[in-house]
């Protein structure tokens, strides 16, 4: 009997548990149109497979009559469960208990689950949904907020750490996400801000929204802090689910092999780019009708659209496309582009997945705003992280290559283990025309018809540099190909290049130009 008592005594401790912050809270969660946080995990993870831990931690505040109530859990859940079959770790802060408010056993219980993850070698999904630092802790609030950051850190590149924002998360809380790989927001429901609606209007005397400041659409397509945008939760957990199926457990893992597809029927490679080097096109296309089953993952789809990346599949295996994009811009490099690449080609680097590089560009973006908002500095981590690499590393030059751009975009002289170049691909220092008009000025203006001299000269400058042979006659390009010959030479070089080994020299790290 003393043993069944105590069982039921469990029991009971349990359900006063799962109550959260009681049914007045969780009805008020509900009406917002956001799950509660064990609803969450459920929805996320297989099906029965969640574990929790640390469900009776308690906080120890003392101070402002904290030591009469009692914070269920301390309003986080943390675990583990499994995707995919496969083991992760997550915690899910419970906006249903005291805001989610951080406090001192609030990120024990958060720090605790993230040694777990680094030390099983498993990727952390944290879900962020709190009001901030609870004010009542003091400073051993931001005590914890500064051990989730080190380990954050520690982590990067050893583990995938993936960051749901699904609530508000605002002033230090939003460090965490920033740190980790992929951050995903959900439409209405996701909030990230250094500093409050009420502090501005205090401040500086604006009035502005919630939404308009930190609101999921402002961090997916202009900041530039979360990676996936998911209309529902359910979307965005499903988007989890698929970003998991592509990438490594952890650094020392390649990614899972599945059975290779060929690219749909509808995607006919030959037919994509237009004739017209002036005419633009959708460079999704041609990864669609290059990887297997046609199936791209695309990152940060709303923000810097001048630049493509994502994951695909080629042979079953998950490879990076950096790819520059005709229809923004012409694909040219500028600020957000070159974070955007440079960051995601460092990810593909640290968990051993092989990177294919997509040329189409007429260059880096000018103009007075660019220089000033640091393009060189901005632009050289495209260099970095490209040289720093040791990954495999495929280009295939499609179309313009010019100038630094030409050099940025994984170039033989980056180190690119396979350069290839379509027919159509034209790498120079510039455009043609510009190029005419500055070698043949003087013909051109003592010509008695300098626009058909012009006309001439520029013909001629594409003739004798504007083509992929003057490149390939000196080693810089591998070989000239026909579109349709790219999906089968790419598997061809990512198969080769399985066991490439590179040597660099000792050092404790590089110094990016962040």
């Amino acid at each position: 009997m003393g043993l069944k008592r105590k069982i039921h005594e469990l029991q009971k401790r349990r359900e006063e548990v799962l109550q959260g912050g009681g049914e007045k809270a969780v009805q008020k969660q509900v009406s917002m149109g956001k799950l509660t946080a064990r609803e969450r995990i459920v929805a996320l993870l297989d099906k029965g497979s969640f574990n929790e831990y640390d469900m009776f931690v308690e906080h120890e505040a003392r101070d402002f009559d904290m030591d009469k109530k009692t914070l269920y859990g301390d309003g986080v859940i943390v675990g583990t469960g499994t995707i995919h079959g496969r083991p992760v770790a997550v915690f899910a802060q419970d906006f249903t208990v005291a805001g989610g408010s951080l406090g001192l056993m609030h990120s024990r219980k958060i720090t605790k689950i993230m040694d777990h993850a680094l030390k099983m070698r498993m990727p952390l999904i944290g879900i962020n949904d709190s009001g901030g630092a609870r004010i009542q802790e003091g400073v051993n609030s931001l005590a914890g907020y500064g051990e989730i950051f080190y380990r954050n850190t520690i982590s990067s590149g050893v583990i995938p750490q993936i960051s749901v924002i699904l609530g508000p998360c605002a002033g230090g809380a939003v460090y965490s996400p920033a740190l980790t790989d992929f951050v995903f927001v959900v439409d209405n429901i996701s909030k990230m801000f250094i500093t409050g609606p009420s502090v501005i209007k205090t401040v500086l005397g604006e009035d502005i929204s919630m939404e308009d400041l930190g609101g999921a659409n402002i961090h997916s397509t202009i900041t530039g802090n979360a990676h996936f945008f998911a209309k529902n939760e359910k979307e965005c957990f499903g988007q989890i689910q698929k970003l998991l199926s592509f990438i490594p457990w952890n650094n020392e893992e390649k990614s899972q092999k599945i059975a290779s597809k060929p690219p749909r029927r509808d995607y006919k490679i030959e037919d994509i780019v237009p004739a017209d080097p002036k005419l633009p096109y959708d460079v999704r296309d041609v990864i669609k009708a290059v990887v297997d089953d046609s199936d791209f993952f695309e990152i940060m789809e709303g923000w810097a659209r001048n630049l493509v990346i994502g994951f695909g599949r080629m042979g079953g295996r998950t490879v990076g496309f950096v790819a520059n994009q005709p229809i923004y811009l012409a694909g040219v490099l500028d600020v957000d582009s070159s974070d955007k690449a440079a960051r995601f080609i460092r990810y593909c680097d640290a968990f051993n997945i092989p990177i294919i590089t997509l040329v189409d560009l007429p260059g880096y973006l000018p103009g007075v705003d660019q220089e000033h908002a640091g393009v060189i500095r901005h632009g050289a981590k495209v260099l970095y992280a490209y040289s720093e690499a040791t990954v495999p590393k495929m280009t295939v030059i499609i179309r313009k290559a010019y100038g630094g751009g030409y050099i940025a975009m994984s170039s033989r002289h980056l180190r690119a283990d396979f350069v290839f170049a379509w027919p159509s691909a034209e790498i120079a220092v510039m455009g043609p025309e510009g190029a005419a008009n500055i070698i043949f000025r003087k013909e051109i203006s003592e010509a008695e018809d300098p626009e058909k001299m012009r006309k001439q000269k520029v013909k001629e400058y594409k003739n004798k540099f504007a083509n992929p042979y003057v490149a390939a006659a000196k080693g810089y390009v591998d070989s000239v190909i026909e579109p349709g010959e790219t999906r089968k030479l790419l598997l061809h070089a990512i198969e080769v290049s399985k066991n490439k080994v590179i040597s660099v020299p000792k050092k404790k790290h590089g110094i990016p130009p962040f």
